[in-house]
């Protein structure tokens, strides 16, 4: 069955019934809104593309990394799937030093096998936040 084209748009509803067969953006109505002209997340060809997310709880590092993970989960929530079919994620750091206690939260929210991940460390984040996430999910 051949592809449709990358820009393709259908209603992302119709995304639940075939990831393989849609480009759409996706957007769970709890989920956090995108603050640019793009997508907070798009559905394409069994993938799904979640834009950086950044944590609304600042109490602590450790639970704004747990909420931006919830930002990611509440996207692909919305088609059905979860941080089991996480493929790879880019997450950002304003201080390495953060490293190691980012870690301890994500691997409590990410099950095994675990996501290839990429983490780089930034200057500065919008709106002040310490840690982002962006990710790619699949069906396994």
């Amino acid at each position: 069955m051949p592809l449709p084209s990358p820009y393709h748009r259908v209603a992302a509803s119709a995304c639940l019934f075939s990831l393989l067969a849609c480009t759409a953006p996706v957007r769970h109505l709890d989920a956090p809104l995108a603050i640019g002209p793009y997508s907070a997340a798009v559905a394409a060809h069994g993938l799904v593309f979640v834009a950086g997310q950044v944590g609304r709880e600042r109490s602590s590092f450790a639970a704004e990394v747990g909420s931006a993970i919830d930002g990611v989960a509440l996207h692909l929530q919305r088609l059905g799937l979860g941080l089991e079919h996480v493929v790879s994620t880019n997450v950002y750091l304003v201080d390495i030093a953060d490293f190691a206690a980012m870690n301890e939260v994500y691997a409590r929210r990410f099950p095994e096998p675990r996501p290839a991940r990429t983490t780089v460390a930034v200057q500065a984040l919008p709106g002040g936040a310490r840690f982002e996430i962006q990710c790619t999910a699949a069906q396994r």
